[in-house]
């Protein structure tokens, strides 16, 4: 089976650099637009279900692309949520960079070490776990191609998994808003990777892209 996964489309969140989380955050103009546009490049292709996040970011993203492409069955499944970032949640990075100096250093350098701080937070390996739980499931369900319409954080966990590679390595990604990333599954053979982050279909024309430099999740 193959998995075409798309990061959910932009909100007022990512323009100002606040930790989302597990927050249920709105797509804002501009990310709606870019869930037309990720679901206009993929209309007509069969899926036998999207499978997304509970948050709406992710789920109206999903919507989107189910309604271009006819997909009837729609599956919201809880192991791809966004990582929970305890009480960095509705922060500026500039805000948990001043209450959080060291943990925030360690985010960045390694943050395979870091465990949100706060009821709830997370680590990448927790995350990791349930994500990939979470893909098993779907796998174990489907055989044709699946839409997964997710978050940053998980969809680059799930990128190290597919990939080998550590956690470590978290911050080597760079996945846009509507990115598109295909993953081919089968059974005794490694994951193969057919396109990383995608989003050629989201250009201005110009051939020019936005891809900001990411402060929060």
């Amino acid at each position: 089976m193959r998995l075409f996964i798309v990061r959910h489309g932009e909100t007022r969140w990512n323009i100002e650099g606040r930790f989302q989380g597990q927050r249920d955050t709105d797509l804002n103009e501009r990310g709606l637009a870019q869930g037309d546009r990720v679901a206009s490049y993929l209309s007509g292709h069969k899926f036998d279900a999207i499978a997304s996040s509970p948050l709406k970011r992710a789920r109206v993203t999903g919507e989107k692309i189910a309604a271009a492409c006819g997909t009837e069955r729609f599956d919201v499944i809880p192991g791809l949520t966004e990582i929970n970032h305890g009480d960095w949640e509705g922060l500026l990075s500039s805000e948990v960079s001043e209450r959080w100096p060291r943990i925030v250093d360690m985010w960045h350098s390694s943050p395979h070490t870091v465990v949100m701080p706060g009821e709830g937070g997370e680590s990448l390996r927790g995350v990791q776990i349930r994500s990939v739980s979470a893909i098993g499931g779907i796998a174990g369900k489907y055989s044709g191609d699946v839409c997964v319409t997710a978050h940053d954080a998980v969809i680059k966990v799930l990128l190290c998994h597919f990939l080998n590679a550590p956690l470590s390595s978290f911050w080597n990604f760079q996945i846009a808003n509507c990115g598109l990333s295909i993953v081919e599954l089968r059974d005794g053979i490694p994951p193969r990777m057919s396109l990383m982050g995608d989003a050629h279909f989201l250009s201005d024309g110009s051939g020019n892209f936005d891809l900001p430099e990411q402060k929060g999740l």
